[in-house]
């Protein structure tokens, strides 16, 4: 899913949130402009992360410190073409938030609609929606770090 066709020139950070089966995926730039989500295949996650660097200026990787972090961390060190930073942000409960924030963006239709919020079941996986959070959760720690050391 593209959002934006033009490349940013500003450096923009990669949303990772790996998965035994399926990862997220998202593309932001430091003024919170998504530029690209998408959930792929785990097999394919280096080689999809290869490609949104070379058509985005990708200057960080923030991924969730939770079940396959280290091992995830370690396959990217190795497997990536050139290194590439890697930042671990806490990710509890971003699969809730994410289920919430998917019907923010995408708001219910039809009987959907008539679902209380808590019953509704987003249409497909979210891993990239929690990406989304995760380049979130990491900017505003560092915004809130700036504003605390003034």
């Amino acid at each position: 899913m593209n959002l934006n066709e033009f490349s940013p020139t500003q450096p923009v950070i990669l949303g990772f949130d790996p998965g035994k089966d399926k990862c997220g995926l998202a593309v932001m730039g430091l003024d919170r402009q998504l530029h690209y989500h998408q959930v792929v295949p785990a097999s394919e996650a280096i080689a999809s992360i290869e490609t949104l660097r070379q058509k985005y200026p990708v200057s960080l990787l923030v991924m969730g410190n939770q079940t396959t972090a280290k091992q995830w961390k370690q396959k990217l060190q190795q497997e990536l073409l050139q290194p590439l930073n890697i930042m671990l942000v806490d990710e509890r409960y971003s699969t809730l938030e994410a289920r919430d924030r998917y019907w923010q963006m995408y708001p219910p239709q039809g009987l959907t609609k008539l679902l209380p919020k808590g019953m509704r079941q987003p249409p497909r996986p979210i891993d990239d929606i929690v990406a989304i959070l995760l380049i979130e959760r990491y900017l505003n720690r560092l915004t809130e770090s700036t504003v605390n050391s003034q």
